[in-house]
């Protein structure tokens, strides 16, 4: 058990300095910071669901330490709120599994955690990790005006004529303060679940995968929960203050998990169809707009569910058994 234990650490760790590598690119390469900052979880997300919690808890606290060396102690923190800790914890759920018996299944099936629930805890989590950067960093009205007014005095020294109308200038200004957080915490969502999905492919392609690789048209859907969860959201966006920061990050989050689900949803609907190809292919490429999006949103809204994965127990006992 120590040999195996020390193998698991050793993996670990590699995992670790890797991610940390890629954090570490993603500060000298500011071009690209966004996708090596989310490509940093694909180590974690690997060691974790193809070699359990042991190894992805080293790789997170080796990643967290090279960090904090590297760079700063706070630095580390927010690396490994915003990418290692998510990472660890969705491959931890992923991995669980219990006897079917106990939800009303057969006896000789084990289930696993639903894809849904998975979904659900990324949104959450990557909620509470943008609502501690804009802690760390004193986001708010003041912050973003600054940032609005410097984007416009640098097109006004380019193009005294481009000009912009101070009326105007303050309704970008109160449009920014809601809009960054939903970007941010929505392309945060969509990238993490990005890494998720590959680092699934590549420890099921490599025999490694504790849990089976799963339908995900059929499986991608949010938790019914989630839907009071983002109307709540969007309560919180007309309040004001505080509240309606936090209530655009979760309109953000929470926005993206429905619009995963509502690609899931799109992919099931048209399967078998002659016509699915130019359908996705369209859907794909308009989803950057604001229409299409929310249709695609409204999609996944409108069918919530959750779908629990199962395989044969002796296969899911034999699995676990060497993590």
């Amino acid at each position: 058990m120590k040999q195996v234990n020390g193998q698991l650490l050793l993996i670990g760790v590699i995992a670790g300095v890797t991610a940390a590598l890629l954090v570490l690119g993603a500060n000298a390469q500011p071009s690209f910071s966004s996708i090596l900052y989310a490509a940093s979880a694909l180590p974690v997300l690997i060691v974790g669901l193809g070699w359990g919690n042991v190894a992805a808890i080293a790789a997170v606290g080796t990643a967290a330490i090279l960090g904090a060396l590297a760079i700063s102690p706070l630095f580390a923190v927010a690396m490994a709120v915003f990418t290692l800790l998510p990472a660890g914890w969705l491959s931890h759920l992923a991995n669980l599994a219990r006897p079917a018996s106990e939800i009303g299944g057969p006896d000789d099936l084990m289930a696993w955690y639903p894809l849904s629930d998975i979904l659900l805890h990324l949104c959450a989590l990557v909620t509470l990790a943008v609502i501690f950067l804009g802690v760390m960093i004193g986001y708010g009205p003041e912050l973003t005006g600054q940032m609005v007014d410097m984007l416009f005095s640098s097109i006004n020294a380019r193009d005294p004529s481009l000009a912009a109308d101070p009326a105007a200038v303050d309704q970008i200004k109160g449009m920014m303060v809601l809009l960054l957080p939903i970007v941010q915490g929505g392309m945060w969502v969509l990238m993490l679940f990005a890494a998720y999905y590959f680092a699934m492919r590549v420890v099921s392609a490599s025999g490694r995968a504790l849990r089976p690789r799963e339908d995900l048209p059929s499986s991608l859907r949010m938790n019914r929960n989630a839907v009071f969860v983002f109307l709540a959201g969007i309560v919180a966006c007309f309040i004001g203050g505080t509240p309606a920061l936090i209530g655009a990050t979760v309109c953000g989050t929470f926005g993206a998990g429905f619009l995963l689900a509502g690609f899931g949803s799109l992919h099931l609907r048209t399967r078998g169809k002659d016509w699915r190809l130019p359908v996705l292919v369209l859907a794909y490429l308009s989803a950057p707009m604001i229409l299409p999006a929310f249709l695609i949103l409204v999609l996944g809204l409108a069918d919530t569910k959750r779908t629990v994965a199962l395989t044969p127990a002796a296969k899911a006992e034999t699995d676990n058994s060497k993590s």
